[in-house]
């Protein structure tokens, strides 16, 4: 194996004692040991020669963190790190056998009934969407789109202001508002609107016609 994990703190932990030239040494074992995924051989002259390193040095290195066998040294944390590679390694060969990684499964529906009764779930958002976008349009107002005056509009003329003719002042009204650009020509209430005309309308300026012109 080409990578092995390293632990900074738990190496220095267990290394602070080494000299530079004997800490050296350890490394260049520990990468002996990984790439090979065999034991240090039992030939110290021939395992310092291919570290680069003098023999002494190899040779008290060895004795300290690791144990002699007929195999040769072996560092069992060393052996555990390459038998879980090893096992990764099985794991991943498996998994291209089955055509790779396995898909995640979609989620196990907890109530049936429930996916059954979301049409009608959608149907009722979709209806109470509709009922606010009219209440959203009702609370924006509308332009005035009147052609005749309504009954109301002229017992209210007659009652509030028997000097105006309620068809005279309809028509003034009409043209005005209708001619008002942009939302100053838009009103929540138009009947309110006409109430506050009438009230604010000057004396003499609507002509009077004969009562039963228009009663």
């Amino acid at each position: 194996m080409h990578y092995y994990n390293f632990n900074i703190g738990d190496y220095m932990k267990h290394t602070l004692h080494l000299t530079p030239e004997e800490d050296l040494a350890y490394r260049r074992l520990l990468d002996m040991y990984y790439d090979t995924e065999s034991p240090i051989p039992n030939n110290i002259p021939l395992v310092s020669r291919r570290l680069r390193m003098g023999s002494e040095v190899v040779e008290s290195v060895l004795k300290e963190f690791f144990e002699v066998s007929p195999e040769g040294y072996k560092n069992y944390r060393a052996d555990g790190e390459i038998a879980d590679y090893h096992k990764f390694l099985e794991k991943q060969k498996a998994n291209g056998r089955l055509g790779g990684r396995p898909k995640k499964g979609k989620k196990p529906i907890a109530n049936p009934d429930l996916t059954q009764s979301e049409p009608k779930k959608s149907l009722n958002n979709k209806q109470q969407t509709t009922n606010n976008i009219g209440a959203a349009k009702a609370t924006k107002g509308t332009r005035f789109d009147l052609i005749s005056i309504p009954e109301d509009w002229v017992l209210f003329c007659k009652k509030e202001r028997s000097d105006l003719n309620p068809t005279v002042v309809f028509d003034g009204f009409r043209d005005y508002w209708v001619s008002v650009p942009g939302q100053k020509g838009v009103k929540l209430d138009w009947t309110a609107t006409w109430r506050n005309w009438i009230r604010n309308q000057k004396a003499g300026v609507s002509v009077v016609k004969p009562k039963q012109a228009w009663e």
